[in-house]
This record gives C-alpha cells, structure tokens and sequence, in this order.
C-alpha cells in the first residue's frame, strides 16, 4: 500500500461516520458536493417527508423535498449516503449518493409501481418463524428479492427455541436449504442464545436488513443483536403465529460488535419487481438442468427432450420447486411487461400461439378441422 493509499485508508476509518459504513469509495463519490459546501450523512430513518441523518456532527433533522421524484424507487430511503444543507431552517437533503445495492419489491397497489425498502445493503437477513409451519414458497420469494438487490441473503429460522428436539431441527433447517442454495441457513432463538454469536459474525461487517412477515421474530431480533430494547416487541398470536406491526418504519441502528442493523416492519406483501435474475439464483438447479434441454426456448411443460421434466419424472427434482419457478417468474413477467412494451407484445404472442395450440388438439380429440 502506497503512504497516500495508507493515509486515506487512515482517515476514512478514523472518520466518525466509519461504524456507518464511511470509506474511500463513499468518500470519493462524495467529493463533487463537499465542495458545495454540503456534508455527508447516513439516512437513518424516513418518515413524512423528511428524515433523520446521522452526521460527522450528530443527528440532522432534514427535509427531502429536492429529493422526492415522481418514482417511488428514487425516493430516498433508510440507508441512504445524503449530501445535507446544514446550515438555515429547515435543513435539507439535496442529492443522494448513488447506490450500491437496493432492496426493491412492487408495491400492493394496482398501479405499476415498485417501492425501495432499504439500500446501500451488504446482507439481507429474512426471518422465518419456527413457531408456525414453514412457507418454502414465500422463502423462496424472499430470497428472489435478496439476490436481486445485490445484497447476499441470509435465513435465520428464529424461535428455534420451539423446536428442542435436535433431529426436528435439523430437517427443518435442510427443508430450507434445499429451497436456498448458495445460502446460510441459520436455527436461531434470543431466548436461550443459540446462533446469535454466530448470527453476529455475520452482521458484523457492513450493513444488514432485517426481512420478514410480522410475527416473524425481527424486533426480537434486533433488540438481541443491539444489545438493547431499541425496538418495541409484541407477542404473535398463538392461533396462526401473526404479529401485528410491531416496527412501523425502517430504522438503521448501530450495532455493539461493529455493522450496521436496518430494521423494516413486517411485509404482508412480497411482491416481485424486475426479479428474473434473482429467481434465476433461488432456481439455479432448474436453470442449469434447462441448458440440457433439447430446444433453447423449452417450456418445461411438454416438449421432447426436456431435461427439466426428466429430472421430475426421476423424482431428482421436487414438482412444488417447478411450479414455485414457474409462478415466480409469471409473477416477474407481469410485473415487467406493464412498463415495457416489447415484453407485453411477447406475452400476447405466447398467448395466441398456446390458444391456437390448444384449439388445434381438441380438433384433433373432436375429429374435425381447425378453424
């Protein structure tokens, strides 16, 4: 390392943004607003239209007016590198650093539009219960996202306190591995302290969000890896294991041990957005498996030589894993094709090619023409 690598390598991690996540990068990026006089700051919670912005001086009180654009993806969010107005009443934020990873899904309205829940992310924790029978599909949806994002996943099975028999949970934790591959999957339980040491290893370099259904376990969580109750818990009900809203913004906390700790609230709706190649990655076995295909477009429905349905008929790949990709992607297809005309001109192709498909086969089955 050269002395002037050295001496800012020195300065970026003396600086008091650095348990934020400050470094040379941020620092460089940040250079063309330094000189115009404004300051850097982590976004560490949003709200109405404003946000709060921890500084080298402490926390900031800002306004993001010149910062909310028509598209929900742009707004600035929860983990954001904000270039502040420090000086006058009200203080604002007047640009956001561009990001290096973004925690994106579509929103539940009907409208075409995604929603960015955190950003600036090294490690997406998604939460799964114990208490309640486990949900491989919608675990498989969160880790579409997680990928997509840019962040490396995570599953942590919380209150595995529920499950004292050892054996029980081990096949519980290979049920989630065989739906997450490339991907730590984690027994953890804030009771009695199982996985938490590790759990902070894990967090403790960079930034991390906590994902997940309410009820999930992520207040708990959080007030575990803090070290303290920053986050307000409630009991999920006994019936079904759903919580109520317990964290109703995204909150970013400093964690004791190093790293940096988003918090969301639980998400009753995982909607994908533009996530085909994170579904890609959660479905990697399908995806090689397709390349074996005797046609480069095969459905995996019918066609000869599909090397996807070989692998179903000779039980090597589970008929739920197939129809969990196939939804995903449909899902992923949709969302896309209302901003994008090519895709929607596609669709509409495909369909009137399976509708002439499917008029010529009851023809054939009637002895008669097709019309």
């Amino acid at each position: 390392m050269s002395l002037a690598s050295f001496q800012a390598h020195n300065s970026t991690s003396a600086h008091p943004l650095a348990p934020y996540g400050w470094d040379e990068e941020w620092e460089a990026a940040f250079a063309p607003y330094a000189d115009q006089g404004l300051v850097p700051g982590r976004v560490v919670r949003v709200d109405r239209g404003q946000c709060d912005v921890v500084t080298a001086d402490g926390l900031v009180r800002a306004d993001t007016a010149f910062v909310t654009p028509h598209d929900p993806l742009r707004v600035i969010c929860t983990g954001d590198w904000a270039a502040v107005e420090t000086d006058g009443t009200p203080r604002y934020v007047r640009a956001y650093l561009p990001r290096r990873t973004e925690f994106s899904r579509s929103t539940s309205s009907q409208r075409s539009e995604g929603q960015v829940l955190a950003a600036n992310v090294d490690h997406a924790i998604i939460t799964v219960s114990l208490a309640v029978e486990l949900d491989l599909g919608r675990i498989e949806r969160f880790l579409a996202l997680a990928w997509e994002s840019g962040a490396e996943p995570v599953v942590v099975l919380s209150k595995a306190d529920l499950v004292p028999d050892p054996v029980g949970l081990s096949y519980l934790v290979q049920d989630v591995e065989s739906v997450a591959p490339g991907v730590q999957v984690l027994p953890v339980s804030s009771q009695t302290g199982e996985g938490v040491e590790v759990l902070k290893a894990v967090v403790g370099g960079g930034t991390s969000v906590l994902l997940g259904v309410s009820g999930a376990g992520k207040s708990t969580l959080a007030n575990t890896l803090t070290g303290e109750d920053s986050m307000e818990v409630q009991a999920a009900r006994d019936v079904d294991g759903k919580g109520r809203h317990t964290t109703t913004t995204r909150n970013l906390l400093l964690l004791p041990a190093g790293g940096a700790l988003i918090d969301t609230p639980g998400l009753r709706g995982v909607g994908l957005w533009d996530a085909e190649g994170g579904v890609g990655q959660v479905f990697s076995e399908i995806e090689e498996l397709a390349r074996d295909c005797r046609f480069h477009d095969c459905a995996h429905e019918s066609e000869p030589g599909c090397a996807v349905i070989a692998a179903i008929d000779d039980g090597s790949l589970p008929v739920r894993r197939l129809e969990s990709y196939r939804k995903l992607l449909r899902e992923n297809q949709r969302i896309v094709a209302k901003t994008d005309a090519r895709v929607r001109a596609e669709m509409l192709k495909d369909w009137k090619r399976k509708g002439a498909e499917g008029r010529a086969a009851m023809a054939v089955k009637r002895g008669g023409r097709v019309r």
